[in-house]
């Protein structure tokens, strides 16, 4: 989750933005949710997880990332998100969800970030990557999740979600807003393992396609309601 896109400001964000901003985004996000009839698909896979206690990395695109605030299952997700003042309004809104972000991108402080994000891991907590954020290419995985599988030993998971009616913004990243009384499905895959000596070009990559794909089924099976479980 990272809110950096070309060309932002830099100003520092008002008091009054601070304060007003985040509870009026997480209401829009909580009337969004109730007005889509969305299942998922695979979410079999982090709840297991979530009852043995394994720990994994929950990826997604950034095109995505505005109902995947329901997309997590377990005790606790990090997820870095960019130190840009836009970041700063989605880290504010992804915490009233109990979600915890980690402030960085591939740009700006992200080693720092990562570095405190497996201290998050280590701790207990699941952690978290949009991998195309905060300044794309749309759909292109940046290292940070396939480095961090493989210092902190963790399975990736990817997830994407689909509907069938949708506005797309004209952003870098074509950001999904679902349309009232749309239909949607989110789908899980299955996890990756990122192996010590595997080259991280070819790691990412295989995140990649796992992404492409699962984004691909879910717009494809967003209206049929035989496919997954209510969500």
């Amino acid at each position: 989750m990272s809110g950096e896109a070309p060309g932002s400001s830099r100003k520092e964000l008002s008091p009054f933005a601070r304060t007003l901003v985040p509870p009026l985004a997480a209401g829009v996000i909580r009337l969004l949710r109730a007005g889509v009839r969305l299942r998922c698909h695979g979410r079999e896979v982090v709840e297991d997880f979530a009852a043995r206690g394994q720990r994994y990395i929950h990826v997604f695109w950034h095109a995505h990332l505005l109902l995947m605030v329901y997309s997590y299952v377990g005790p606790r997700l990090v997820f870095m998100i960019s130190r840009h003042r836009d970041g700063e309004m989605i880290a504010r809104t992804v915490e009233r969800f109990g979600y915890v972000p980690a402030r960085g991108s591939s740009s700006r402080g992200g080693a720092a970030a990562l570095r405190g994000m497996l201290r998050h891991l280590d701790e207990g907590s699941d952690i978290g990557f949009t991998p195309d954020g905060p300044r794309g290419p749309a759909r292109k995985v940046q290292p940070g999740c396939v480095i961090a599988a493989r210092l902190g030993r963790v399975p990736i998971v990817p997830v994407a979600v689909g509907y069938d009616r949708a506005w797309r913004l004209d952003s870098w990243d074509r950001f999904m807003i679902p349309r009232p009384g749309s239909r949607g499905l989110m789908a899980y895959g299955q996890p990756l393992v990122v192996a010590p000596g595997e080259d991280l070009v070819v790691a990412g990559q295989r995140v990649e396609q796992a992404l492409n794909r699962l984004e691909a089924f879910a717009a494809e099976h967003a209206a049929d309601p035989g496919v997954g479980r209510p969500l």
